[in-house]
């Protein structure tokens, strides 16, 4: 793990207007010139931060390689202001937005893990909106979950957490990652359905390339066959990984993504 990529401290930046407004903890390192102005972000998964094992070497990669990388930290998550039960789709998905608004790459790989592969194909739907945007180099895709509220949470919903979530406005279940438990809110379920992607075709101007565990029990394989389905347009190339779990954290895991990202970033290049 590099030493440069976690000595550093964050910047903040405001994101949201009164009741809404909280402080977004990013790390940046910036990119170089000539071909390889590119900049990795990272977009953590559920209830992770950007100072987790694959974000800190992806970062370290930029450092060794003169690329940028853009991580940071979702509002309720890691060093970044705001309430965890406040987080939706649409909220974490501004934040992400604004942190590439603030810091101005020309270019990008979006690097994103679980929810965070969620969250990347919503920026590149909204970037793909703009006349000016940075130009989108490629896609990498950890485990990806879009709509899993819709397609992972909401079919499997016990008669006690529909309940609680009607009651209560949320409910909770053991975490395989943390003595905390999960807690899934009424208005992250409700807000998943506004975001949904696999509801036609994605389209993302860039390679995509998606690094799935086959052993994976919180994203079954299956939903990143579904999600390739749904990208006809781009070129697409789907890595199964036969005993890879849902992190792919392991040394080779790591090894595996940052091969990934830097090849498209030579693409890129030539």
């Amino acid at each position: 793990m590099s030493e440069a990529a976690t000595a550093t401290q964050p910047t903040f930046i405001s994101v949201g207007t009164g009741d809404s407004e909280r402080q977004i903890a990013i790390h940046e390192r910036a990119a170089g010139k000539g071909t390889k102005n590119v900049s990795f972000v990272w977009l953590s998964g559920y209830r992770s931060d950007m100072s987790g094992t694959k974000a800190v070497e992806l970062d370290a990669l930029a450092e060794r390689a003169g690329l940028g990388c853009i991580r940071f930290d979702y509002s309720g998550h890691g060093q970044s202001g705001g309430k965890f039960t406040n987080g939706t789709i649409s909220r974490w998905l501004e934040e992400a937005i604004a942190v590439i608004d603030h810091t101005k790459p020309k270019k990008i790989v979006l690097v994103g893990s679980s929810m965070g592969g969620w969250i990347a194909l919503r920026v590149i739907q909204e970037l793909r909106k703009r006349k000016k945007a940075p130009a989108i180099a490629g896609l990498v895709l950890i485990a990806p979950a879009p709509d899993f509220t819709v397609d992972l949470i909401e079919p499997n919903l016990s008669d006690v957490e529909r309940r609680s979530l009607a009651e209560r406005g949320y409910f909770e279940e053991p975490s395989e990652y943390s003595p905390e438990p999960n807690i899934f809110t009424r208005a992250l379920i409700d807000d998943g359905r506004a975001n949904r992607v696999l509801t036609g075709i994605i389209e993302t101007g860039c390679p995509v390339h998606i690094l799935q565990g086959m052993e994976d029990a919180d994203v079954p394989f299956a939903h990143s066959l579904k999600l390739v389905e749904h990208l006809p347009a781009d070129d697409v190339v789907l890595t199964l990984v036969r005993d890879g779990d849902h992190r792919l954290s392991r040394p080779q895991d790591i090894e595996r993504m940052l091969t990934v990202a830097e090849t498209l970033v030579l693409n890129n290049s030539q």
